[in-house]
């Protein structure tokens, strides 16, 4: 069941762990980043609470993120998808891709054309690469973040 995240959900400090199991490939967030993430996206949803999250971002977000930052740079309208996790154990159940779905629903009932998204390269996601190039995400640049071992591609998909 698909139900919208907010900073007062109950299950908040579990995904928050979640997150953190996998910062490797999401960046890692503390207490108050995680509340502050959650409460300040255009998009914030979970499937059965804990099992799949996704938070996005619009164009005009108070988010100090380099790839956020990269878009912003390079388009005046835009839907940022900053992460997306879905539970091991929840894995394989189509969860992610329906929350995408509703993200695609809400940014287009908003006006917009675009959403976003960064994969890591360096190190490598390839779930993560095929997962986006099934829902027709584009690569579209690609950046080495500065102070990190860390190397993105950026894509986008016209919703």
């Amino acid at each position: 069941m698909l139900t919208s995240l907010t900073i007062d959900s109950p299950h908040l400090e579990t995904l928050r762990a979640l997150n953190n199991q996998f910062a490797r490939e999401l960046s890692f967030a503390g207490p108050e980043r995680f509340s502050r993430l959650v409460a300040s996206a255009l998009f914030a949803a979970t499937i059965n609470d804990t099992d799949t999250f996704l938070l996005a971002f619009d164009q005009d977000a108070d988010y100090d993120s380099p790839n956020f930052l990269w878009f912003r740079a390079r388009f005046p309208r835009f839907v940022y998808v900053d992460r997306v996790l879905t539970a091991p154990h929840a894995r394989g159940q189509g969860y992610a891709a329906s929350l995408y779905q509703a993200l695609f629903a809400q940014a287009k009932a908003a006006g917009h054309t675009r959403v976003t998204c960064e994969i890591n390269a360096e190190p490598p996601n390839p779930a993560s690469d095929a997962f986006h190039a099934k829902l027709g995400f584009q690569e579209i640049g690609n950046a080495t973040l500065p102070g990190e071992a860390k190397t993105v591609r950026y894509f986008s998909r016209e919703i």
